[in-house]
């Protein structure tokens, strides 16, 4: 009777985790759909486990070069750069803005007054554009610009250890999988 009550437990429990693994299982198709580019929907199916071919061998020595072809790896680099021009862009406005040529290609008379004492002493005449009084607006946006791109290379860090962490998980579950895949001789 011992044993009867025992297999009947064991039976209520995997009744017990049916639903929350079928659960797991739909979500899992939807994210792959996901990453397929298409709608989250449930994902065709082949051969059973039993019946697929023994796993490819992972040749040796790949290089970590690899992967810089991720998308979410060039992405983040992407943004990381992205970041670097947005801090060259607030720099530069710091510096006076004056047309070099004229209407007909020769030098403008905002060049030609930027240096206009002989001992080449710089005096900007009220041609030149040039931002005097900002009230720290200039040096906060160069700051927030910093900031910004230090907050992307840290996400860029990070994107790359994920990466990292994610191929030696691949490898762990491929290296256990071929371990204890059924060989087709067992049957």
């Amino acid at each position: 009777m011992l044993d009867v009550r025992q297999g009947e437990q064991l039976v209520y429990q995997a009744t017990e985790t049916i639903p929350a693994t079928e659960q797991l299982i739909e979500q899992n198709e939807n994210l792959i759909s996901l990453l397929l580019g298409n709608n989250p929907g449930p994902i065709r199916r082949g051969r059973s486990l039993t019946q697929q071919q023994e796993l490819p061998e992972v040749p040796p020595g790949l290089p970590s070069s690899l992967l810089e072809r991720r998308p979410d790896i060039r992405s983040a680099e992407q943004i990381l750069i992205s970041r670097d021009a947005l801090i060259k862009a607030a720099r530069a406005a710091y510096f006076p803005t004056i047309s070099l040529t004229g209407l007909i290609g020769f030098q403008s008379d905002q060049l030609s007054n930027l240096v206009s004492t002989p001992s080449r002493i710089w005096t900007f005449v009220p041609e030149v554009t040039q931002p005097i009084f900002t009230a720290g607006r200039l040096k906060s946006n160069v700051r927030f610009a910093r900031a910004d791109q230090e907050l992307a290379l840290a996400v860029y860090q990070q994107t790359i250890q994920t990466a990292f962490r994610e191929v030696s998980d691949a490898l762990i579950a491929y290296r256990k999988s071929r371990k204890f895949a059924p060989r087709r001789n067992c049957w």
